[in-house]
């Protein structure tokens, strides 16, 4: 990977910017609002995060800006066992449901492509609802740098910490950025400002955070 990784920073703390290696991903927990007396609160999505996991998986089909459209549907196979904070667990290959959603951002650019995953199903046919935000992505590689095959979304560890509530990757693949914040319902938003269409790969490695929904 050779994305270009950009954290904002907040006026009241460091940068706190996690680098998940060969994962394209900046992290920041800004976004702190006052309650009705005028105390600060938590930041926005601080107790979302605080019921999700960090989880790996892999895109099974192209997503193109262009061909998809508000409802389209897509999927990533989950890659690694995931246990969620409420008890339930995620076996390694279920299937991550998502939909193409409208920019709630309102991300600046010429091609805009805006995801929402919403269910874990799992082999035995059960629905999960869930909540996942995108926190990483890396583009297909199914050979390491000694040549061995790598499956698609067993490219690196994901690392995400619940003090990391906002993320915005400059180059998150070709010539595209990605957006997302914990406290939105969406999972993530990319946008180009240099070409006209935004598409990741089949096999696009997707690094999340991710929740059940009660």
């Amino acid at each position: 990977m050779k994305s270009q990784v950009v954290a904002t920073l907040s006026i009241a703390a460091l940068s706190l910017a996690l680098a998940i290696p060969e994962i394209a991903h900046a992290g920041n927990p800004i976004e702190s609002v006052k309650d009705a007396q005028g105390n600060v609160a938590a930041p926005a999505g601080r107790n979302r995060a605080m019921q999700m996991v960090p989880a790996r998986a892999a895109l099974m089909k192209d997503l193109d800006a262009r061909k998809m459209k508000s409802g389209s549907q897509f999927q990533a196979k989950l890659v690694g066992k995931v246990h969620l904070k409420n008890g339930q667990e995620l076996p390694s290959g279920t299937m991550l449901m998502g939909t193409v959603v409208a920019d709630s951002m309102q991300t600046s650019g010429v091609s805009r492509l805006a995801l929402r995953f919403t269910s874990a199903k799992l082999k035995n046919g059960d629905v999960i609802p869930i909540k996942a935000t995108i926190v990483g992505i890396a583009a297909p590689e199914p050979m390491n740098s000694e040549g061995y095959d790598v499956p698609a979304g067993d490219q690196a560890s994901n690392n995400w910490s619940d003090n990391l509530l906002q993320f915005d990757v400059i180059g998150a693949v070709s010539g595209v950025d990605m957006h997302s914040k914990i406290a939105s319902d969406d999972s993530g938003t990319f946008v180009s400002t240099k070409k006209h269409d935004v598409k990741l790969d089949a096999g696009t490695e997707i690094a999340l955070a991710v929740g059940a929904l009660s």
